[in-house]
């Protein structure tokens, strides 16, 4: 039933996206230049907005979108229940679980950080 749910919100939001593209397309530009300022995609000289923006609300993109969201109902933590076992990738670039870095009854402690 989520997933129906979220099929439905994104499929919406895509043919929602891809008219007001058609009818006002320097708003939607600029719109969606703002939404590329959060995640600093326009900051980058070599990467310019026609590289990056028709691909918006393009079929590509619903697919894109509703994988992601799909996969992160896989990855909710409850209080209580058991973690999930999410699928990770190692530096080598080998895709394993999460879980699979379990030893006995050893915690598994994660850190995460970032190095700019």
């Amino acid at each position: 039933l989520q997933k129906i749910l979220i099929l439905l919100q994104v499929t919406l939001s895509v043919v929602v996206g891809k008219t007001l593209m058609i009818l006002f397309p320097s708003a939607m530009k600029r719109y969606i230049l703002k939404m590329g300022e959060k995640s600093r995609m326009n900051q980058n000289p070599k990467f310019s907005y026609e590289n990056w923006g028709p691909t918006f609300f393009s079929f590509k993109y619903l697919q894109f979108v509703l994988k992601v969201k799909w996969k992160r109902l896989e990855d909710e933590a409850y209080e209580g229940h058991p973690a999930p076992n999410t699928p990770v990738a190692t530096l080598g670039g080998e895709v394993c679980h999460l879980l699979d870095f379990m030893t006995d009854n050893r915690p598994l402690i994660l850190n995460f950080g970032s190095c700019t």
